[in-house]
């Protein structure tokens, strides 16, 4: 009979193989997992730390109502801001600050990290557009530059005049040989903002409304025994002075000159008056017949103001017509530079006509 001899302990079988192939399996598994995260923290550490962006300029985003996270990481993503989008829209939500996600247009700044990036669209507010309205520009010109701004909604049909009267609260009768002479100067000139989006209506309101509190401080704290019956009797005057001169010193005597010719009973005899009362047909000349024909605006033919301001005043314009200079001048000629020459006499205007206008 043959004996069995019993294996060492020691000695490897098929078990102790598959144990020790396992054991390596799982050793590699192992390691492969902790490469992985270790890729991953890297990645994610790379993400959170670096900027956004290596472009060097600003870009503006605009989210639409009700965008998602996903819609505003691919917007970023398209215009070079986001490497990785959904990396983005995976880090919002952990940490959960959808919140941030808002309508509007905003700056967005490439050396932002993730987390800045956040920031700013959680606190930055809308990107604001400048629209400044000129001094001595007529109210139609405003309209229309107000249309051609970028970004604008147009709500207003300029051609109605009806409606831009009802719009700032005026009832007169409409002159359909000046049309837009009703709601002229009615817009305060200075630099407005406006957000992507706003209407004309809201920057014509506002303008308006921004001219009805300065002309109405004005007329509280106005000089006395000035020959206005109304703050809009005023309002007309600063359009005439504003028009006669660019140089801020100039307003207050120019308006004095006028007042002075008021009071006396002298006609105000200023040709910005009758440009405005030629119209349209204006070629940059005034002639001999222009000043002979009478018209509403033409102030050599009319005695006083005429009916409307002829241009949107300044401020400061409006504030020289309510608080003039005490001056004894009835006449004044450009001498060039924007300035001009003040005379006391008929005889030394005539002098200074000579000297800076016929000798040239």
């Amino acid at each position: 009979m043959t004996k069995t001899i019993p294996q060492s302990k020691n000695e490897t079988g098929p078990k102790s193989v598959n144990k020790g192939i396992f054991k390596w399996l799982l050793v590699v598994f192992l390691l492969l997992v902790l490469a992985g995260f270790a890729w991953v923290y890297s990645q994610y550490s790379q993400f959170v730390s670096e900027p956004i962006s290596n472009h060097k300029t600003v870009i503006h985003l605009t989210i639409a109502p009700g965008s998602s996270v996903t819609k505003v990481a691919n917007q970023l993503h398209q215009q070079g801001f986001m490497a990785e989008p959904k990396w983005f829209a995976w880090y919002v939500r952990y940490q959960n600050k959808q919140q941030v996600i808002k309508a509007g247009e905003f700056e967005i700044q490439p050396q932002w990290t993730v987390d800045e990036l956040l920031d700013g669209l959680e606190n930055a507010k809308n990107i604001q557009y400048p629209v400044t309205i000129v001094a001595g520009h007529t109210v139609q010109q405003t309209l229309k530059m107000i249309q051609a701004l970028p970004k604008i909604k147009q709500e207003l049909d300029i051609d109605d005049i009806q409606s831009l009267q009802t719009l700032l609260n005026i009832e007169k009768t409409i002159d359909t040989k000046y049309p837009y002479a009703n709601i002229e100067g009615l817009l305060l000139p200075e630099t407005y903002h406006y957000e992507a989006g706003d209407s004309d209506k809201e920057i014509v309101l506002r303008a308006h409304q921004a001219l009805q509190a300065t002309l109405d401080q004005a007329w509280r704290e106005r000089d006395k025994n000035l020959p206005y019956q109304t703050p809009y009797q005023a309002l007309t005057m600063a359009s005439i002075v504003e028009k006669e001169t660019g140089i801020s010193s100039e307003r207050p005597l120019i308006a004095g000159v006028f007042i002075r010719r008021m009071k006396i009973g002298m006609r105000l005899q200023t040709d910005p008056t009758v440009i405005y009362g030629i119209g349209q047909s204006y070629d940059g000349n005034i002639r001999k017949k222009d000043l002979l024909k009478k018209t509403a605006y033409n102030t050599y033919k009319i005695d006083g103001l005429p009916p409307t301001p002829i241009a949107l005043p300044s401020a400061e314009a409006i504030q020289a017509a309510l608080k003039p200079a005490k001056t004894k001048a009835l006449y004044f000629v450009a001498k060039g530079g924007g300035e001009h020459y003040f005379s006391k006499t008929l005889e030394e205007h005539n002098r200074a006509v000579q000297k800076y206008l016929l000798s040239k």
